[in-house]
């Protein structure tokens, strides 16, 4: 049964002590710098949370971490979305979040009218960042699932998150998405996806983003609508909003954590945003092109 309401998910203090505990005591963040040869050594920083138990049973060949590959929004940190960090690694992820953007990247000029309103090459730039900080991290830690990856994003990060999925869905698992405004979600029904909207007069979807009531059915696409700011959806954000996106992150992390290990399809939605109209061209491409570095 289609349900198209609007959800404020509250829950109690305790699950917001519980991250917080977890995030001081069990869960290790570590920040490396890995450098591009193909792209005139670009940096790439990282910073990678972890349970201390779960990165001990795969340092010994007892498990395989899945991944979970974190993308911050324009002109904000890789570093300041600790809340849903901690809800993955305390799943018992190895989450790596990526800084796409460098201070001496020149400033991003968007057009109207454009693709993405001119934003592809910023897009694509994180595309190649996420593929090439993979590949860095198989040297890291060797004992994790680098074939099925769950990619996670805030507004110009979930673009990214979309874009990367509708390259490489065969590399991709499950994808969440909070208030992406560009890229249209991927309807292959190939993966999960949970997407977090926000209730934000300056922060609108571009129409076509965000599928209709029937897709999202049909393909197993869950869209929450909140009545949060699309500011409130990182670590700056009010406690309110962090722990309601915990909670229903930890929960459908639950829900497909217990399913089979390849990615499947599903077909009931658990609420549903308001649906757009027919979702513009999106290219795809097996590698991502080579760019000069710019700013998102």
């Amino acid at each position: 049964m289609k349900r198209g309401i609007t959800v404020l998910l509250c829950v109690g203090a305790v699950f917001v002590v519980g991250y917080i505990t977890a995030s001081k005591w069990a869960i290790k963040h570590e920040s490396l710098t890995f450098y591009d040869p193909a792209r005139d050594n670009r940096p790439v920083p990282v910073d990678i949370a972890v349970r201390r138990d779960k990165e001990m049973q795969a340092n010994a060949g007892m498990i395989k971490l899945p991944v979970a590959i974190l993308n911050h929004g324009n002109t904000v940190k890789n570093t300041e979305y600790s809340f849903l960090a901690n809800v993955f690694a305390a799943r018992g992820y190895i989450v790596v979040s990526i800084q796409h953007d460098l201070p001496t990247d020149p400033p991003m000029v968007t057009k109207v009218g454009e693709l993405y309103v001119g934003r592809l090459k910023q897009i694509q730039r994180g595309v190649a960042n996420i593929r090439f900080a993979v590949e860095e991290m198989k040297n890291v830690q060797p004992n994790a699932d680098y074939d099925h990856l769950t990619v996670v994003g805030h507004s110009m990060g979930g673009d990214i998150t979309m874009y990367f999925a509708k390259q490489y869905p065969e590399e991709v698992k499950k994808v969440v998405t909070l208030d992406n405004l560009r890229v249209p979600f991927v309807t292959s029904g190939k993966f999960k996806i949970l997407s977090f909207r926000s209730h934000d007069p300056q922060f609108k979807a571009d129409p076509g983003v965000v599928p209709t009531e029937d897709i999202c059915e049909k393909e197993g696409i869950t869209v929450v609508k909140t009545e949060f700011q699309h500011n409130d959806m990182r670590d700056t954000g009010s406690e309110t909003a962090k722990a309601s996106i915990q909670s229903m992150l930890d929960k459908f992390l639950a829900d497909s954590d217990t399913s089979d290990s390849t990615p499947v399809e599903v077909s009931t939605p658990k609420v549903l945003a308001e649906p757009g109209p027919v979702a513009p061209y999106v290219p795809v491409g097996k590698e991502p092109e080579k760019v000069k570095p710019l700013t998102h």
